[in-house]
């Protein structure tokens, strides 16, 4: 049984070092060593779990498979452990997140630090992006995203309702007046988020699609919301991100009857929602930040 689980770390380290010389370097075997280990996995299974080449490696359907069952596997070996090791009223262990940047700089990175000040043995780390992750390979614990999210592999949990918002300083309004229609937006400098270098000023309403022109973009939802707070434009954001500028007065909200979002996907409500990959059981850990961030916000 041991050694099973050693070929399951191992397999892990390859898949998510992107090789096995990258993975063999980390953990302190040869190539040809390597090389020999993933052999005795397929010919064991009697299947090929990599396509395998000089400079890189892709799961196949039984590799990913097989994958995604040591991923399992091990995180309970290690909250199993965890058991053992600490009192019931003890948490420990890393804690992976990943959160889109504003809505992460204004709400999960203080709830981190609470957390951690009531249980000082958790290890997070917080990746802040508004691009895409893929949170099997990155090990990542949780992510929190805006939105009406696809179907995938992921568990998805609500954390609070939610909607898109345009809006816009005062001091903008004043000076380029009010639009009171979608189209216009077309007369207006919009403030416009970028995605894989691709603007998304493809703006939803209920009835039409408005192709916005850029004035200034940025991949940083923080950064786009500090520019309509400076007066530079009207953008497009999640009503969570700007409630307390709302309420403090250097934004207000424009269009509330006509917006839905970014995507056709989009709807009145977009809901605030952790990810996280499919196991039976979660670390202890994990699942309480999830509560406690939950009450938190």
């Amino acid at each position: 049984m041991m050694a099973k689980i050693d070929d399951m770390q191992l397999f892990v380290h390859v898949v998510r070092s992107g090789g096995l010389a990258a993975a063999g370097r980390k953990i302190g075997l040869s190539p040809a060593s390597m090389t020999a280990r993933i052999n005795q996995l397929e010919n064991h299974y009697q299947t090929r779990l990599l396509i395998r080449n000089t400079r890189s490696i892709k799961l196949t359907e039984a590799g990913e498979q097989f994958y995604q069952g040591c991923l399992r596997v091990i995180a309970e070996i290690d909250a199993t452990e965890q058991s053992i090791q600490l009192s019931k009223n003890t948490l420990s262990g890393s804690l992976k997140i990943t959160a889109p940047s504003d809505f992460g700089q204004q709400f999960v990175a203080p709830a981190i630090a609470k957390f951690v000040a009531q249980n000082p043995q958790v290890k997070p780390h917080l990746h802040l992006t508004d691009g895409l992750v893929n949170l099997v390979e990155e090990g990542i614990d949780i992510a929190i995203r805006f939105g009406n999210l696809p179907d995938s592999n992921l568990i998805s949990r609500m954390i609070k309702a939610n909607q898109r918002v345009l809006c816009a300083s005062a001091e903008y309004l004043k000076i380029h007046g009010q639009p009171l229609q979608p189209s216009d937006l077309l007369n207006h400098r919009c403030l416009v988020m970028e995605r894989l270098g691709q603007s998304m000023n493809d703006w939803h309403f209920k009835d039409q699609v408005i192709r916005v022109p850029v004035a200034m973009s940025s991949s940083d939802g923080a950064v786009i919301r500090q520019w309509a707070i400076d007066g530079a434009g009207i953008t497009l954001k999640s009503m969570v991100d700007i409630s307390d500028d709302l309420t403090k007065g250097h934004l207000v909200t424009l269009l509330d009857d006509y917006i839905l979002g970014f995507s056709n996907k989009d709807k009145q409500q977009i809901g605030l929602q952790f990810l996280y990959p499919s196991r039976l059981f979660q670390p202890r850990q994990v699942v309480a930040f999830m509560d406690f961030f939950q009450q938190q916000i």
